[in-house]
This record gives structure tokens, C-alpha cells and sequence, in this order.
């Protein structure tokens, strides 16, 4: 962080300042500081609109960074509407099958969802995996991604062995490609706890539950979101024992 802001001190090149705003913004959305994020992406993307055509590409990334803080925040309408700006840039200049139109697929798709939108959310998401499918080495974390958020919608329509499906699929991508202690593999879990507690298998569910509190309080700083939901679950599961 101190390193970005030495930077946008000693630059005079716009091009440039955006870049490290992005960045910027960046590192405060994975610090949870949401508020912060939103300032940096926000100074990022005044400079690239005044500097650059309304289709490029670099727009669209400032959309949907913007996009992604919303979301975390609960703002899903205003989340969908920077979501929909970078579509609509990327559906303009990019091949149908480019996956930064799964990103952005994917991305709408995870808004419906926290706005309790199913169906919406269900064909976001599948238009995504099909580009990635097509596009993607078959063990690939954003295929991964995918499984696990077509699992999400499936587990709160209460379609426990679709979601438990997906679930495993994506565990099975993250368990080959990415270290034992990374947070997506925590997400997995905390994401299979999530069903077995929905089908009332509580002592499945309270395992799951803890593998995912072991590596999101090896990766994450303590105060992070994420840990204070595992730890309520782990809670809730404990006491139905």
C-alpha cells in the first residue's frame, strides 16, 4: 500500500495514477475496507474516463471493481449497474467466448443472487461456466469459481444434492491446484458446511465448518468478515449436536 501511494506521488503520467488507484483499491477491498476501496476505484476511474475512449477495456475493469465493493457492501442495485456498464463494454469489444465476459456474467450473476433472484442468478452463472468450459484447462480456479457459485443458488433453492455436486467439483479443482491453506480451498468448505447444515447433518456440517475457520484464520487478518461468519455457523451447528 505504502509502496502504490510513493508511486502516485512521483508520477505525473495519468495512465499511470490509474493504474495505482486500481491497485489501491484493490488492496483495501481484500483488507474489508470497503469505504476506502470504493475512494481509490472511484479517483481510477474518473482519470480513465477523461483519457480514454468509452469502450476501452481498462473502463470496463473500473466498473467492475466498483461493482465488486457494492456487492460486498450490500449495495447489490448500484453493484449491478457498474456490473452492467463493463458488460456492456466487453460484449462490444470482445470475442462472445472471452473470459472476461464470464467474469462479468459471473460477476451479475452473484449480485442476483444476494438479491434472492434464482432464476437470474442461475443463468448468469451458467452462461459463464459455458464460455469457461469451452475456454478453460478443465482444472482451472475460475472454473472452479463457477461450480462452486451455481452450487450456492442451488443450495438456497433448497436443491441440497445439486449444490452438493457443484460444491465438490470446484473442491476438486482447488484441492489439485492451489496450496492446502488458500483461502478459496475455505471457501469450499465453509460452502459444503453450508448444505450438510441445510440437509441437518450436523456433525459433516461442523467439520467442514472448521477446516474452513483453520485456513481463513491462517490467510485473512482476524477481523475479517469471513472468520466472524464461520465462527457464527460453527456456533449455531454446535448447539444442535
Amino acid at each position: 500500500e505504502e509502496l502504490y501511494n510513493v508511486l502516485l506521488e512521483q508520477t505525473s503520467n495519468e495512465v499511470e495514477k490509474a493504474l495505482y488507484y486500481n491497485q489501491l483499491g484493490i488492496i483495501e477491498t481484500e483488507q474489508g475496507d470497503y469505504e476506502k476501496a470504493i475512494w481509490y476505484y472511484e479517483q481510477g476511474l474518473q482519470i480513465r474516463k477523461k483519457t480514454l475512449p468509452s469502450n476501452h477495456p481498462d473502463l470496463a475493469t473500473s466498473y467492475n471493481n466498483i461493482g465488486k465493493v457494492h456487492n460486498h457492501m450490500g449495495e447489490y442495485s448500484k453493484a449491478l449497474s457498474f456490473f452492467e456498464k463493463a458488460l456492456e463494454i466487453r460484449q462490444k469489444t470482445l470475442p462472445s467466448n472471452h473470459p472476461d465476459l464470464a467474469t462479468s456474467y459471473n460477476n451479475i450473476g452473484l449480485v442476483y443472487y444476494n438479491m434472492g433472484e434464482c432464476s437470474k442468478s442461475l443463468s448468469c452463472h451458467e452462461k459463464a461456466l459455458e464460455i469457461r468450459q469451452k475456454t478453460l484447462p478443465y482444472n482451472h480456479p475460475d472454473l472452479a469459481t463457477s461450480y462452486n457459485n451455481i452450487g450456492k443458488v442451488y443450495d438456497s433453492m433448497g436443491e441440497y444434492s445439486k449444490a452438493l455436486s457443484y460444491y465438490e467439483k470446484a473442491l476438486g479443482i482447488d484441492q489439485k491446484t492451489l496450496p492446502p491453506n488458500h483461502p478459496s480451498l475455505a471457501t469450499s468448505y465453509n460452502n459444503i458446511g453450508l448444505v450438510y447444515k441445510n440437509m441437518k447433518d450436523y456433525s459433516k456440517a461442523l467439520s467442514y465448518f472448521e477446516r474452513a475457520l483453520d485456513i481463513w484464520q491462517r490467510a485473512l487478518p482476524p477481523t475479517h468478515p469471513d472468520i466472524k461468519d464461520v465462527k457464527k455457523s460453527i456456533e449455531t451447528v454446535k448447539k444442535k449436536l
